[in-house]
């Protein structure tokens, strides 16, 4: 009887030891957008941006630099990695709620905003992922049935 309980204490030690060192994927470092390599970008294509990310156990920080016709904007964007919701608003100014869950070394992010018509969501899924190389990063944007539009960003030095 002691050698199985022994043996299950080894085992939920060792399935312990295994979940403690999966930690999620850490985002943080200057990344610049690759319209060469991405899919389906549309007027995206025509942006310069620049992407800076910090990441704490708690949240996930991007700074946005973009350059568009000669003109420079700028946003920030907070996820919650604990999965509390939190108002951030989209490129385009449109004020949203997100919600991100780490899937695997993804970090999936669901951001909800009013629909043109009063009374109507629009939901897009936004799955963040870096490459086993660590220099390359992509963000995966789907809504509705449409294509997903995939940006793919390069790490800076």
């Amino acid at each position: 009887m002691n050698l199985i309980r022994t043996t299950i204490v080894l085992i939920t030690l060792g399935v312990t030891a295994l979940t403690l060192a999966q930690s999620p994927i850490d985002f943080s470092g200057t990344w610049v957008l690759n319209t060469k390599k991405g899919e389906n970008l549309g007027m995206v294509a025509a942006i310069q941006e620049t992407l800076v990310v910090t990441q704490t156990a708690e949240q996930l920080s991007l700074a946005f630099t973009d350059v568009f016709q000669g003109k420079t904007s700028t946003r920030q964007v907070t996820y919650d990695l604990g999965g509390k919701p939190v108002e951030n608003y989209a490129a385009m100014g449109d004020r949203s709620e997100t919600v991100s869950r780490w899937v695997d070394n993804q970090l999936v992010t669901t951001w909800t905003s009013e629909g043109a018509i009063a009374g109507t969501e629009v939901v897009r899924t936004e799955t963040r992922a870096v490459f086993d190389d660590e220099q390359t990063m992509s963000v995966t944007s789907a809504r509705g049935e449409n294509p997903p539009m995939v940006m793919v960003y390069e790490k800076q030095e």
